[in-house]
């Protein structure tokens, strides 16, 4: 059985019936919209005040709207960043232990997978971390042992190096006076004895600091020992504990994070041991005094980029001007703009582009303000927060396959 009854009129499309209607989109069909619902309502000095305030909004620059609406999000974030730096700084010590927890993950894990594969977990994963310490800790005692062999040898050397020193100011070009710089000598000396107790007193409040960096230590080892072991189950368990939906935008960022973490963490290792390698050598070959503890020193200086060695390699110049003269300085002096050269253009970018792509102004600029907010532990963890920061960011903006 059919109906002969004609079908009822189709509704126009939303598009339509605003257009029927004089109403479209952007701010004047927003504000025509506000105005038509004013009369509705009865009042028309609503309607009025309405269309006056659509009038000026459609007067607004687009381009204006756009930078205040991010302006004020930039301001929200800007809070937020605030609020966890100042959290954090309360919690120096446990950041500064997960930070170290997390670079001996990223160096170790490549070693206790492998190792895995012959030994139980448990047992290659202490092999990987308690190794790798005593290796360290054997380096850090021959060290020990060559500065503490040297150390009566280099006080001669350094007291006829000052004389030299003093010798060579006061001749061309410099011409410095011969009782100035005894008369700064003197001066050091008495402004040591009369701020003993001061001094004493400073290294003994430094001793706490020597407590909590041990803390931090025996923190952060005990914490690589479970990242490097059970990291990968220590995160799925907490994107379980999210949302659905946030899941797979939580699971990009923090794999775009760590591959960008343990490329720059791995990258900095080889600059630094490449830097010291070759400072090591040109040292010993120059037979300047302690080449080992100062091959030391620009290998945990290349953690700071851009001016860690150059203080380092400053550092050599000093002790080769007093150890070995004016000639010897000179040619140290040059190896720092060698090294210097050789970092900048082709270490960092054959190691550290396939990790971290960061201009060198963003990486002059991390590391000034990283120093002005944290001292000397800002200095070295800002390029990599700013490169982790930076790859999260082009990880979310990016649409994952099974969206494209």
């Amino acid at each position: 059985m059919t109906s002969d009854a004609p079908p009822p009129p189709e509704r126009p499309k939303g598009r339509e019936r605003r257009a029927r209607h004089g109403v479209t989109g952007g701010p004047a069909g927003r504000a025509s919209r506000a105005v038509a619902r004013a009369r509705h309502s009865g009042s028309a000095a609503l309607a009025a005040a309405v269309r006056r305030a659509g009038d000026e909004g459609a007067r607004v620059h687009p381009g204006l709207r756009l930078v205040t609406a991010y302006a004020w999000r930039l301001m929200v974030i800007g809070v937020a960043v605030y609020l966890a730096f100042s959290v954090l700084g309360q919690f120096k010590l446990v950041a500064v232990a997960v930070f170290l927890a997390l670079v001996a993950t990223a160096l170790l894990r490549p070693l206790a997978d492998p190792l895995a594969r012959a030994l139980p977990r448990p047992l290659a994963v202490a092999v990987a971390v308690f190794g790798t310490l005593f290796v360290v800790l054997g380096l850090l005692a021959l060290v020990g042992n060559a500065a503490a062999a040297e150390a009566g040898r280099l006080v001669g050397e350094l007291r006829g190096g000052i004389g030299r020193i003093e010798r060579w100011l006061e001749g061309p070009p410099f011409h410095v006076r011969r009782g100035v710089l005894s008369g700064a000598h003197d001066k050091v000396t008495s402004f040591v004895s009369q701020h003993r107790a001061l001094l004493i007193s400073r290294a003994l409040s430094s001793a706490g600091r020597v407590v909590e960096a041990g803390t931090a230590l025996f923190l952060a080892l005990f914490c690589s020992v479970f990242f490097i072991h059970s990291g990968d189950r220590m995160w799925r368990w907490f994107r379980g504990q999210l949302p659905e939906r946030a899941r797979s935008p939580w699971d990009r960022a923090a794999r775009a994070a760590w591959t960008t973490f343990a490329g720059y963490t791995r990258g900095i290792i080889v600059v630094a041991a490449s830097n010291a390698a070759l400072v090591g050598i040109a040292l010993s070959l120059l037979r300047v005094p302690l080449a080992l503890p100062l091959t030391l020193l620009v290998f945990f200086a290349t953690f700071v980029p851009l001016i860690g060695s150059p203080i380092a390699l400053a550092v050599a110049t000093v002790v080769a001007l007093a150890g070995r003269g004016p000639a010897i300085a000179a040619v140290v002096l040059l190896l720092i703009v060698a090294v210097g050269q050789f970092e900048a253009h082709v270490l960092h970018p054959l190691v550290m582009s396939w990790a971290v792509r960061l201009h060198p102004v963003v990486v002059a600029i991390s590391v000034i303000a990283g120093t002005i907010v944290a001292g000397v532990i800002g200095a070295v963890v800002a390029v990599p927060m700013v490169s982790v920061a930076w790859s999260v960011t082009r990880a979310l903006r990016r649409r994952p396959p099974d969206e494209a």
